[in-house]
């Protein structure tokens, strides 16, 4: 993974066409697709499926395409509190691009879900020699961490 010399052209074009087609990548610059289609692979989760538990070491991100995905932290008594439901179009896993790189959170299929998995390791390590590159994703970035703590700043509100 992460190498355009393990996959072939056609693999390449097939992914970097499914990445253009996620909102996530809507107006990505188009000389950018080679470099995440060499960085990613199509995923499946079983409903039920654990995707990542906290602590994990944080590589990775997913773009949906199909299925939710349940959100959990555990809370002050020690239960799994929801924070979110992520559905098709939506992107999951952002601990792999601030340190210290492990998950804060877990994530469980509560359906069947299809994705797109893309090495984030490889990217942030790309970001950091090519910072046109590394402007695009992290402004796509910090608009999603942006639109999560809203969600939870107003979850905070509506316990009041």
């Amino acid at each position: 993974m992460g190498n355009d010399e393990t996959k072939s052209a056609a693999d390449l074009d097939g992914m970097a066409k499914r990445i253009r087609a996620h909102p996530f990548f809507a107006n990505f610059p188009e000389q950018f697709l080679p470099i995440l289609a060499s960085c990613a692979m199509p995923v499946e989760f079983d409903k039920g499926q654990v995707i990542f538990d906290v602590g994990d070491l944080a590589n990775r991100f997913y773009l949906i395409e199909k299925g939710k995905i349940q959100l959990e932290a555990e809370g002050p008594d020690g239960q799994n509190v929801v924070l979110q439901v992520l559905e098709p179009g939506q992107v999951l896993g952002w601990s792999w691009l601030f340190p210290p790189h492990y998950w804060r959170f877990s994530a469980e299929a509560i359906e069947p879900v299809q994705a797109v998995f893309l090495y984030g390791t490889r990217l942030r390590e790309i970001a950091e020699t090519d910072p046109a590159f590394g402007y695009q994703l992290m402004k796509r970035a910090a608009h999603i961490v942006i639109e999560r703590l809203q969600d939870a700043r107003q979850k905070l509100i509506a316990r009041r």
